[in-house]
């Protein structure tokens, strides 16, 4: 998933404008009377939402109206459940995946001497 989208989608007011948008589509100045926001705001959120994918504008008239991209939508929430429900793996090895030099920095490593013997503080 690209950096983009999950800016896009971070932000609370352009997560509003995306509630908004879910049941239909608005002009810049009706999204700013129901969200409360400025036309300037709408249209600087808006700009992020289209180069994320999220939003797309159909030109009527002299106004253009932004639309929810459903399918993005749906690629976005099928890739977070991927994620979800990704079965977690052993680690492998003696070093759990990391590089020798790397684990031994860990501030979680306990040489095999004091396992078991101390408990140690991981963060």
């Amino acid at each position: 998933m690209e950096g983009k989208i999950l800016k896009a989608l971070g932000d609370p007011k352009r997560f509003l404008l995306l509630q908004l948008m879910s049941d239909r589509s608005y002009c810049v100045r009706a999204l700013a009377q129901k969200s409360c926001l400025s036309e300037s705001a709408v249209s600087q959120h808006l700009k992020i939402l289209r180069e994320a994918g999220l939003v797309y504008g159909i030109k009527k008239g002299y106004y253009t109206h932004y639309s929810l991209d459903k399918t993005a939508l749906e690629a976005v929430i099928l890739e977070l459940e991927r994620i979800r429900d990704a079965k977690r793996k052993p680690c492998d090895g003696p070093f759990y995946g990391c590089p020798e030099s790397e684990y031994l920095k860990c501030k979680s490593y306990v040489p095999p001497e004091k396992r078991g013997k101390e408990k140690t503080d991981l963060c």
